[in-house]
């Protein structure tokens, strides 16, 4: 098959990639700058925002876009590709969701509103709003053509935001560790690996719909407790209640995947309607220990997540209450 991919060199892209690749595929990346990945694919160097006339010429079966995150960016590439772009696999995510019914919500559950045209500056806030105009944009320009895949927090090898990354990193220095929230307070993710295999399913056999990329929901515990594998013996995690938290002046910011306090299972999408049609999940532990694998440098999380320090005065102020 001949696949096209805009962005390609990074996480979720270059996963797909190299799934592609070992597949067999012909596969054609668009992208900024010069790589050294992937010499056997062809590399169409462009920007999305400003000129896509490189993709004048060619035909491909199957697009997957990774990287729209503006309606226009979604339009530009429907009008330089036309017809010859194939089946459309859109990257979307569950943050397009408004009122959820959950747990379980499905992928006909309430959006939030659109964002308009004049909405340029991607934020905390218009992210969502933003990605339902990229869904309406690309539903206008390939109908029945295009599958959307919304996928909740993508974890695993190659992560350039430093979110599962710090939980890696802070249960390899070992000790104490800071459990935020309650236990039982829902975590969903999705290995990065899983989510590339499934874009590709789609894309070879054009599959068209709109598909929650996740594993099932589980309890927060489970995915702390899974990370802890990898830490030393003698790890222990102590679970500090939200609201305080909270109150300290935390946020998902300072515990990465961390939902603030305001977790339930109303938040849990379901993916029964992408497994039907192709997703798998691994075990848990393979996306820790390949992650862990992976990522054994700590400038690879600065910036991210509390500090040391900061961690440990909030322990002992929560255990000296």
């Amino acid at each position: 098959m001949r696949l096209l991919v805009i962005g390609g060199t990074r996480f979720v892209g270059k996963h797909l990639v190299e799934a592609a690749l070992a597949a067999g595929h012909d596969v054609t990346l668009v992208h900024r700058s010069s790589t050294t990945l992937f010499p056997s694919a062809r590399h169409v160097l462009a920007d999305r925002n400003r000129d896509l006339s490189a993709l004048g010429d060619g035909e491909w079966d199957a697009t997957v876009d990774v990287c729209a995150y503006l309606p226009t960016q979604v339009r530009a590439l429907a009008d330089a590709l036309g017809d010859r772009g194939g089946h459309h696999v859109l990257v979307s995510t569950v943050s397009v969701y408004g009122d959820l019914p959950g747990p379980d919500g499905d992928e006909d559950s309430p959006l939030l509103p659109v964002a308009g045209d004049d909405v340029e500056e991607v934020t905390d806030e218009t992210y969502g709003p933003l990605k339902v105009a990229c869904e309406r944009a690309a539903a206008t320009a390939y109908g029945d053509r295009l599958s959307v895949v919304r996928p909740t927090y993508v974890v695993g090898p190659d992560d350039p935001t430093g979110r599962y990354p710090w939980w890696i990193r802070r249960m390899a220095r070992g000790g104490e560790v800071l459990a935020p929230g309650a236990r039982t307070d829902p975590a969903q993710v999705v290995d990065v690996r899983d989510l590339a295999a499934f874009q590709l399913r789609l894309a070879t056999g054009q599959v068209s719909g709109v598909f929650n990329a996740v594993r099932p929901a589980q309890p927060w515990s489970e995915l702390l407790e899974a990370t802890a594998e990898i830490a030393p013996t003698g790890t222990s995690l102590t679970w500090v209640d939200g609201s305080w938290l909270t109150e300290q002046g935390l946020t998902g910011a300072d515990l990465p995947l961390w939902s603030e306090g305001v977790a339930d299972w109303e938040s849990a999408m379901s993916p029964a309607r992408a497994e039907a049609a192709g997703l798998r999940h691994r075990p848990l532990s393979e996306t820790v220990r390949d992650t862990a694998s992976w990522a054994t440098d700590d400038h690879l999380v600065e910036g991210v997540g509390l500090t040391a320090a900061r961690e440990t005065e909030l322990l002992a102020r929560w255990v000296s209450q």
